[in-house]
């Protein structure tokens, strides 16, 4: 990983960042619209999710503009879904056929919202590279806005969402720079720190990222993913989030997952027994 004292610096404010905005948050805040029922039907709160964004959102500064509009963007229409949404609508394409038959969902405002902070993100991203055009930028855009919908279709079992999130950002980091040499890592820094932050009362079901959270914590790992690609690696990746997306209108993610041994362990690991 090159030049890894800002991206160290970024990782250590999300972390710092999350987990007191999360002991503030949780502390301060008793309204009853941040609460839910888990899975398992247990109590949770959401809180987690403005924890992250606020987490997020500090650690993802030092790597500029694009990061964090993306933070913030994807947050915002995501505690959108999260406060108003009637639940009604599941899935991208339940939200597209709402809209189709002529209702507007919060969700397809959310989808909508989402897309468009994600062009603004990949035109910060992109405003002093000569090396992309106008085309790639809007395909930046999806990937971003594609992360972000897959990282908040993760967020069903405790941690899952965060692990995604703290492996993909790794996953950046350890592949360092690309051609505009540190941004992409130490926004992808910042969305590592701002997990690790709040994972663990995540791990312990007591509280959940929701669509503010997840949706930003997707967000901010497709910005840093689109700022060390050209149009080859974002074709790639918009290639691949595509096709995860429209599985999960087919296949349980969960089925899935509880169905293959290592990512059965994977995805409990850090969970307390039951």
């Amino acid at each position: 990983m090159r030049n890894g004292t800002p991206a160290l610096l970024a990782a250590l404010v999300g972390l710092s960042g999350s987990a007191l905005a999360y002991r503030g948050l949780t502390r301060g805040v008793s309204s009853a619209r941040w609460q839910r029922t888990n899975h398992a039907g247990a109590p949770v709160t959401l809180l987690e999710g403005p924890a992250y964004l606020i987490g997020a959102t500090l650690g993802a500064g030092a790597a500029g503009p694009a990061g964090v509009s993306a933070v913030l963007g994807a947050g915002a229409f995501g505690a959108l879904d999260d406060l108003a949404g009637d639940g009604a609508s599941k899935g991208l394409k339940g939200h597209l056929g709402a809209a189709a038959r002529g209702r507007l969902t919060t969700g397809f405002v959310k989808v909508v919202g989402i897309g468009a902070t994600g062009v603004v993100a990949a035109a910060l991203a992109d405003r002093e590279r000569a090396d992309v055009t106008g085309v790639d930028t809007v395909i930046g855009g999806a990937v971003v806005a594609a992360a972000a919908n897959l990282v908040n279709l993760l967020d069903l079992r405790p941690g899952r969402a965060l692990k995604a999130t703290v492996a993909s950002a790794g996953a950046l980091l350890i592949a360092g720079g690309g051609p505009r040499g540190s941004a992409g890592p130490v926004g992808a820094a910042g969305a590592l720190g701002a997990a690790l932050g709040v994972l663990a009362p995540d791990l312990r079901g007591e509280a959940m990222l929701g669509d503010t959270g997840a949706n930003a914590a997707g967000a901010l790992v497709g910005v840093a993913l689109v700022e060390r690609t050209g149009r080859a690696g974002r074709l790639v990746a918009l290639g691949l989030l595509t096709a995860l997306t429209l599985a999960s209108e087919k296949v349980s993610f969960t089925a899935v997952i509880e169905s293959t041994p290592v990512l059965r362990e994977v995805d409990a690991w850090g969970r307390p027994p039951r």
